[in-house]
């Protein structure tokens, strides 16, 4: 439990310096997954209308 909770931290820890530090690239980077999200949202939207 303890290396699972150490790994959140950091993770956290390091969202947090990378926002503070390069903001363009942790926009671009929250851009690109939101992307990733649409893509397949529309992905699945079209396969399942293609269904019936």
């Amino acid at each position: 439990m303890q290396v699972k909770k150490l790994l959140k931290y950091s993770a956290i820890a390091f969202a947090a310096f990378f926002l503070f530090k390069r903001p363009d690239d942790a926009a671009g980077a929250v851009r690109g997954a939101l992307d990733s999200v649409y893509d397949a949202a529309d992905s699945l939207a079209r396969f399942v209308s293609h269904l019936s």
